[in-house]
């Protein structure tokens, strides 16, 4: 097999810890009940708050989740560059642009158009409040209790009117936000699903971690992007609502607000600038240390026979001290950003009051004015302070634009790649058995017939470009069964890599025979070729009637039902499941992803007793008395051995009766018995089948014998490095035609 396969060495990192360094604004010293400025602090908390991102729960990581970045080359201390704002800015925008141009767009604008007017509407009742609370001032300080009894009156009534619509605006934020992250969810996913995306971006280690990015990152950037529009427009109404009245009680301390703002975002840029470089990093080296303990787990026993704890638990430690050390600098940095915050939030308590105190001394105002000042000056200097107040939100904020935007750039660079035809690349075509020998053999089937041709490949790593197969060709027609051997590392599995279409990497045409023509014609002109109609590779490979079998099984998260349907009948084994109340596109996942056709020799769904029957098939009958059924949820890949998750495949293959069937080394956990016992069972099935192999027991279930040789053996060679032979033939007298000569 080709020495290709992804080392898991490094875990996905988690989301950015933003309730780590966010310090609540309701930290601030409260503000006695009744005094104007508590109205505006309230005011401030919710406008501010609006920025805040939610907190983020931490779930497990699943193993493959994890090994998506587990090659990811680690990041040392101080290489992670700042992305400049240009970047940041588009990132932002082709992230966020889509919804509001898709299908959803209509009831997205209008719920949007809510928010902003319950969020006018909230202005309104603020600049109401400090109205209020000038007249409520003014009559305590003329100890007027008529006067002070009907104000506290209309205070009552404002906040019984007014907090409703505070609520309101929050709840609708939080609803919109929660059908922006959903449809962007689907969005995604469907993306990194779409021609086998997610396999080259964790085979070629292209991005880390791509299902935190889908399931943290996009709840966190549709929330906290929401959050900081709202913002924007509520800082512009306040800015023209309280300009007003804090320039007509005394300009000068319009000009003073200007200045200290000013001031306050320069000071809290040039300390707060290494904070996003910091968060991404800490990100990733929590990552390490959570993943390593999850490693432990998943190989608990591995790790016992090995006694290997005392070497897991310096691993660990090392991981948690590069965490613990680089949290160390950020935890430094957040101080020294909170040192300044700290005193520029205390100190407009008394800066208004202090600026207008003369004109109230000398009598040219009274003492409300005084609380309208005060609150007016904090109402616009918390729209000109929000990068002084949340900059260590709005700093994880960019480490989430920057990863999404990085995530969305590798998709649609997959996308482009897939649909660019490049001039030295694997080509594969499906094409119609029937109507292609219809005009050879009068519309009558021969009973051999073609199932695949492989013609003139020449196979490459994808990253070294190393050769590992050099002008292979070769027909498979059914009841060809064949072995494919050869040393490790010669490129086996790596065949069946490209004519899974998983790797494109060479030249030369991989072409596979159907015989659906009723299901595959969707163009009279053109009846032989499978058209581009069938957009998914796998889902025309699906068509085309095979199936591969991996040397490790994959098991899904469901029921022992679930685990036999899957994949061809996944999708309806869950669609009992309840679907009312969800958005549309949540209800529909087959964008071309879900493979409901199936080009098989039977495509209706197994029944009960089919699904038992192929149990006692493959010698699994027993397992139903273990769990109690066939809708058991377990986490099978644990519970079952891996020679029970080999012959749960076999179930599979029988159960979806394909006609050409790919298996590598999907025996090497059975004992030879079995391993009799399951070929005997798909070749009576009618499955023509490939193997790959080293056991000398499987000769005798193939007729015919494929060896790969190592392109070591005569690099400068440019003579083919592999020979096919009848199984009947001796293997050793034919393999020494093809070794180098040692003169």
């Amino acid at each position: 097999m080709a020495p290709s396969c992804t080392c898991i060495s490094r875990p996905p990192p988690p989301p950015p810890s933003h309730s780590r360094l966010r310090k609540s604004i309701n930290a601030i010293t409260p503000i006695p009940i009744f005094s104007n400025s508590n109205l505006q602090s309230v005011s401030m908390t919710s406008t501010r708050s609006l920025l805040t991102p939610p907190k983020r729960k931490y779930k497990r990581i699943s193993p493959a989740s994890a090994a998506d970045s587990s090659s990811q080359p680690e990041i040392a201390d101080g290489e992670r560059k700042l992305t400049d704002l240009p970047t940041l800015a588009r990132r932002f925008w082709k992230v966020a642009a889509p919804y509001w141009f898709s299908d959803d767009k209509v009831q997205g604008r209008i719920q949007l158009a809510a928010v902003f007017a319950l969020t006018l509407g909230t202005t309104g009742i603020s600049v109401g409040f400090n109205f209020l609370g000038r007249d409520f001032y003014n009559a305590l300080a003329n100890k007027d209790q008529e006067q002070f009894t009907k104000q506290l009156f209309y205070y009552l009534a404002a906040f019984a009117g007014g907090i409703p619509f505070f609520v309101l605006r929050d709840y609708s934020k939080e609803v919109l936000s929660l059908r922006w992250r959903s449809w962007m969810t689907s969005y995604y996913m469907d993306r990194y699903l779409k021609n086998q995306t997610f396999y080259k971006i964790q085979s070629q280690s292209i991005i880390d971690n791509p299902d935190q990015r889908i399931v943290d990152d996009l709840s966190s950037f549709t929330a906290t992007a929401l959050s900081f529009s709202l913002t924007m427009v509520n800082a512009a109404v306040d800015l023209i609502s309280f300009s007003n009245i804090l320039f007509g009680i005394y300009p000068p301390l319009f000009v003073v607000l200007i200045l200290y703002s000013i001031g306050g975002t320069a000071i809290s840029i040039f300390l707060g600038r290494g904070l996003v470089s910091l968060n991404f990093l800490q990100e990733k080296k929590e990552a390490d240390f959570r993943f390593g303990l999850v490693r432990v787990r998943e190989n608990a026993e591995s790790i016992a026979f090995y006694g290997g704890e005392g070497n897991e638990l310096q691993l660990l430690l090392q991981r948690f001290r590069s965490a613990y050390e680089n949290l160390t600098r950020l935890l430094i940095s957040s101080r020294n950003l909170e040192f300044f915050t700290s005193g520029y939030r205390y100190l407009i308590q008394i800066l208004p009051a202090a600026v207008v105190a003369p004109m109230y001394f000398s009598g040219k105002i009274e003492f409300g004015v005084i609380n309208q000042s005060v609150s007016a000056f904090n109402h616009i200097l918390g729209d000109f302070s929000l990068i002084v107040f949340q900059f260590q939100s709005i700093s994880a904020f960019s480490a989430i634009i920057d990863r999404l935007g990085e995530f969305d750039d590798v998709l649609d660079g997959s996308s482009s790649r897939n649909g660019s035809d490049a001039p030295e690349e694997i080509h594969t075509s499906y094409c119609n058995m029937k109507s292609e020998t219809s005009s050879e053999t009068n519309g009558s089937l021969d009973t051999n017939q073609a199932l695949l041709n492989i013609e003139s490949l020449t196979l490459q790593a994808p990253r070294s470009e190393t050769t590992l197969l050099r002008d292979f060709s070769i027909t498979i027609y059914e009841k060809d069964h064949l072995l494919v051997t050869g040393p490790s590392g010669s490129g086996k599995t790596s065949l069946l890599r490209a004519i899974a279409g998983l790797w494109n990497t060479g030249r030369g045409k991989i072409t596979f025979y159907t015989r659906n023509d009723d299901d595959l014609q969707p163009n009279d002109q053109q009846p032989s070729l499978i058209l581009d109609v069938y957009n998914n590779d796998t889902e025309k490979r699906r068509l085309s009637g095979v199936f591969f079998l991996p040397q490790r099984p994959y098991m899904v998260l469901g029921t022992l039902r679930q685990q036999l349907l899957y994949p061809t009948w996944f999708e309806d084994s869950i669609a009992f499941q309840d679907k009312q109340g969800s958005l549309p596109f949540l209800m529909d996942g087959s964008k071309g992803n879900v493979n409901n056709n199936n080009n098989t020799k039977s495509s209706e769904r197994p029944t009960t007793s089919d699904l038992l029957k192929a149990l006692d098939d493959v010698r699994l009958g027993y397992i139903l008395a273990r769990f109690d059924g066939l809708d058991t949820i377990c986490e099978w890949s644990s519970v079952l051995s891996l020679g029970e998750q080999q012959r749960l495949a076999f179930a599979r293959l029988l159960l979806s009766k394909p006609y050409l069937a790919l298996l590598d080394e999907s025996t090497s956990a059975l004992d030879e018995a079995n391993e009799t016992h399951l070929y005997k069972m798909i070749e009576e099935a009618g499955i023509t089948y490939v193997s790959i192999g080293h056991r000398s027991s499987l000769y005798k279930h193939h007729n015919k014998i494929l060896h790969i040789l190592k392109e070591d053996d005569d690099p400068s060679s440019m003579k083919p490095n592999w020979y096919v032979i009848d199984s009947s033939i001796d293997q050793e007298d034919t393999l020494k035609q093809y070794k180098p000569s040692t003169n």
